[in-house]
């Protein structure tokens, strides 16, 4: 079967964008996701995510991690999905709403500039409750709390952006050291349904660096929801005022925290490519 796909990429995060009716297929969009998603074997990318149409929004959005694993949302690939949709003249309003698992999501187009277009989006409040993240903690926000890792003690904080995530401030970024403790974090015990883990370095009140180990994808370049999440839990312990800019390595997010708790993530969606992708998995 073949099947038409799009690449962009935001931040650094690459993702394949198809039509579902192009691969109706749902029970196997998590091997379709494995496959596309192979840097040697297939097209390459951290994820996969198919357009439907819905009844409670202008589109539903299928999110899939390259191990397969489903997720509820994903921030830099909303902005991707929604300038594939806006590109691809499947809707002419500069403002729609996408439905994910993690709720409905608005989006608003902004300037372009050689494939590369600003996407704003409103990411909604973070949500703290231990039981609905989930992590083990008898607290009731999962905040500054602490965790041995390899023999190294970690102030960590965990909240739900849609998909759960984990955020450690350092004083260095290293990466070596990230890769190390990142997928021990990522598995481990005091997270039932594993955590996407970000780990952040305070330059000043408005600005932030980040490196982030994603659940289901490894060692990213940027991840739009664990940029939210670092930057909503600077905010509520006092780090940062409520704008930030976000350097990441595959580029910068801004994010603006408004009033009413309401978290906004600006950045590009950028084109890389499109052409066929000759699958042997339909039916």
């Amino acid at each position: 079967m073949d099947i038409i796909f799009r690449k962009l990429q935001g931040a650094g995060n690459d993702f394949i964008v198809m039509k579902y009716e192009d691969f109706p297929d749902e029970e196997l969009f998590s091997k379709l996701a494995t496959e596309v998603c192979h840097r040697h074997f297939g097209i390459g990318a951290d994820g996969l995510m198919i357009v439907k149409g819905s009844e409670k929004a202008d589109f539903f959005m299928y999110y899939y991690n390259s191990d397969g694993s489903r997720a509820h949302m994903c921030g830099n690939g909303i902005r991707c999905f929604a300038k594939y949709v806006y590109d691809a003249g499947m809707i002419k309003e500069k403002f729609f709403r996408i439905e994910t698992l993690a709720g409905i999501k608005e989006v608003e187009m902004g300037d372009e500039n050689n494939r590369e277009q600003l996407v704003r989006v409103n990411m909604d409040k973070m949500i703290f409750e231990p039981k609905d993240i989930p992590v083990i903690c008898d607290q009731n926000k999962c905040i500054n709390q602490q965790l041995i890792v390899d023999g190294e003690t970690l102030n960590y904080s965990t909240v739900l952006m849609g998909v759960p995530h984990t955020v450690i401030f350092l004083d260095e970024l290293k990466e070596e050291h990230i890769k190390k403790i990142g997928p021990v974090i990522e598995k481990h015990n005091q997270f039932p349904d594993n955590t996407n883990v970000n780990f952040a370095k305070i330059i000043n009140r408005s600005k932030i660096e980040v490196k982030t180990w994603e659940r289901g994808a490894g060692y990213t370049l940027a991840c739009g929801t664990g940029v939210t999440s670092v930057c909503g839990v600077a905010y509520e312990l006092g780090y940062v005022n409520n704008s930030v800019e976000v350097i990441t390595d595959g580029g910068r997010l801004t994010i603006n925290i408004e009033e009413n708790k309401d978290i906004y993530m600006e950045g590009s969606a950028k084109v890389i490519c499109e052409g066929i992708y000759y699958s042997n998995l339909a039916k």
